[in-house]
């Protein structure tokens, strides 16, 4: 087994390992669209609920500055997720990720409309 071998492996490897990731990039796309549309297709509802229970959900990146020895700098940044899940009448529940300011304005217990469309939160108005 010679570099023959290994380089005749990697030009296999690498084009399948390409086409990979570009498969899961369109296929994170064509379900986003997908979510996209079908919420755009469905009607506007809005419901009597109650705001059941609040989440989030942070996610953390750390990367150094291209520099494995951290002397350039070290970065770290951070993302952060809000859901809030809300009871109807049925005894259904729905969980809906919101924007911050919603999130805050939300408490546990809130008696309300709520208004949303397909997975798609639009607004809640306490009552």
């Amino acid at each position: 087994m010679g570099f023959g071998f290994v380089f005749g492996i990697l030009e296999l490897l690498v084009p399948v390992v390409f086409l990979l990731v570009i498969g899961v990039f369109v296929a994170t796309m064509v379900s986003g669209l997908r979510t996209w549309n079908r919420n755009n297709q469905s009607p506007r509802l809005t419901v009597p609920a109650v705001v059941v229970t609040k989440r989030t959900e942070i996610s953390h990146h750390h990367a150094n500055a291209g520099d494995a020895s951290g002397a350039h700098g070290f970065h770290t940044t951070s993302a952060t997720w809000y859901y809030v899940t809300f009871q109807v009448e049925s005894g259904d529940r729905m969980e809906f990720a919101v924007g911050g300011t919603d999130f805050g304005m939300l408490a546990e217990g809130d008696h309300g409309n709520l208004s949303f469309q397909g997975t798609r939160y639009l607004s809640f108005e306490r009552t």
